[in-house]
């Protein structure tokens, strides 16, 4: 599974963003923001995750001129990520998200944000939604 995300050059500076990840930095050339999308990624990784991500490997591929693609060799735990930056993002709880899910208990969908739960792709969409009801348009598929 691969999350997108979007790099452009303005006036003096490159921008990368990982909507989904809720996360944008930049750099002064296109490489550099490249790695600081790399390392920004693998910071909130390591503050939400700490234990669980030593042997964690985040890859960042270059398609078209504005396409990048996130990539990592432990999709529960990059999904769990965009989960929990999600649902931060919209300013709800674990206990609300499970609501939208028609679930009683908050922990069963806390072990999704913790990377404990193998996520299809339909979940995701579901699990996202949830996670933030504001946000459209998140997944893609192509």
């Amino acid at each position: 599974m691969e999350l997108e995300g979007k790099i452009w050059k303005n006036k003096n500076h490159w921008l990368v963003e990982v909507s989904s990840l809720d996360i944008m930095t930049q750099g002064e050339t296109r490489e550099e923001a490249l790695f600081m999308i790399k390392d920004a990624i693998l910071e909130y990784m390591q503050y939400y995750f700490e234990s669980e991500t030593e042997g964690f490997e985040l890859a960042v591929n270059e398609y078209k001129k504005t396409v990048i693609g996130i990539t990592a060799n432990n999709n529960k735990l990059l999904l769990a990520l965009s989960l929990r930056r999600q649902r931060e993002k919209s300013g709800s709880t674990v206990r609300e998200a499970a609501e939208r899910l028609g679930s009683k208990s908050p922990n069963s969908y806390a072990q999704y944000e913790k990377g404990k739960t193998r996520i299809s792709l339909d979940q995701y969409e579901k699990l996202l939604q949830a996670a933030n009801p504001y946000q459209h348009r998140l997944l893609r598929v192509v």
